[in-house]
């Protein structure tokens, strides 16, 4: 068995236990790969392992990796996104975590009506407040899913955080929870939160999609900040 397997069954382990703790079923929650900057050879050891599900974060790179991965992988776009990428993100992912303005929206609606799908979207609600940090601000929540609302060509299943670091990952939870009850109160589906340090404190409190790269690849070759 390849590392990347080992770590993939491991961390299939722990959100199986966090499900539990949780009150919840393991089969509700689905684990995104986090693969930037990972080379196509360690995500075929992934896929080998049953891990479909992938996560980008810059266009540009994806457009060069897709094409050289197995096709029964599946992508989707977890990092910020600007609008001048928006067609390529429309033609290469399933899902994008990180709508976080109408106006995004309303190029994404464009660019799916010239590809003919229903494009699905995650919108990003930035709930600690951060200053560093991309996000709706909760209280724009209403208005901006309204205004999305109206957009024919997209369809918002749920909303995407993450939440700050901190070496204490119970200093997570109130991030979570708020985003479960914006969540619920807006009758939404998908909860996309929690990453390498957090994710199962994540799973107790709602979240439906996990982002975890760290745990499964390693550290990466370029100091940024980890999923």
């Amino acid at each position: 068995m390849s590392e990347v397997a080992h770590n993939i069954n491991q961390i299939r382990q722990r959100i199986r236990s966090a499900a539990e703790r949780g009150g919840r079923r393991p089969e509700d929650i689905t684990l995104v790969a986090v693969s930037k900057t990972i080379e196509p050879e360690r995500l075929e050891a992934a896929l080998g392992a049953g891990q479909t599900l992938f996560g980008e974060s810059r266009v540009q790179e994806a457009k060069a990796k897709i094409p050289l991965v197995s096709g029964r992988a599946h992508w989707h776009m977890i990092g910020h996104l600007q609008t001048n990428k928006v067609r390529d993100a429309v033609a290469l992912f399933e899902v994008i975590h990180s709508v976080e303005s109408v106006k995004l929206a309303s190029e994404l609606n464009k660019w799916a009506e010239h590809a003919g799908k229903t494009q699905v979207i995650l919108l990003e609600v930035n709930v600690s407040g951060e200053g560093s940090k991309f996000g709706l601000k909760p209280e724009d929540l209403e208005s901006t899913l309204t205004e999305i609302n109206k957009l024919p060509r997209l369809e918002v299943q749920g909303l995407m955080t993450i939440a700050p670091v901190a070496e204490e990952v119970e200093k997570a939870r109130p991030y979570f929870r708020r985003l479960r009850e914006l969540r619920d109160a807006f009758n939404l589906r998908e909860l996309s939160m929690g990453m390498t340090h957090d994710f199962e404190v994540a799973i107790e409190e709602g979240a439906t999609l996990v982002r975890i790269g760290a745990a499964i690849f390693g550290e990466r070759k370029r100091h940024e900040p980890e999923e």
